[in-house]
């Protein structure tokens, strides 16, 4: 098992940054990649980022490329999210997940997840 607690949401005006911090604990040597999804109200959950945990390769939706940076410090387990040139599009809750197979952009190919936290970008 792997948990997965993110922190650094909040309430930020547009143009504005913020950067989202996952930490991992349990089995985190199973974990192959670490990605961030996003939910906001009345949609379903998309795709933002990912990374592989060994080599750090990125991936990113086209959405928020240029904008989104995904990290991770392997030593502290945990992943970040810096979210530059925001925009009200942006707000949903932000969940992060790892996988255990493979990096993809697919939701279902991530078996654990956090609880969320909330991104709100005011125009």
């Amino acid at each position: 098992q792997v948990q997965l607690v993110e922190s650094g949401g909040g309430l930020v005006q547009a143009g504005g940054s913020l950067r989202l911090s996952c930490v991992a604990s349990g089995r985190t040597s199973s974990t192959y990649a670490m990605g961030w999804f996003r939910q906001a109200p009345g949609k379903e959950r998309e795709f933002v980022a990912a990374i592989k945990r060994s080599s750090g390769t990125t991936t990113y939706a086209d959405s928020v490329k240029g904008r989104f940076t995904i990290s991770r410090d392997t030593a502290k387990n945990t992943v970040y999210l810096q979210m530059n040139g925001l925009k009200p599009e942006d707000t949903a809750v932000y969940y992060c997940a790892a996988s255990k197979l493979a990096m993809t952009t697919m939701s279902r190919s991530y078996a654990y997840w956090g609880q969320g936290t909330q991104v709100t970008v005011s125009s």
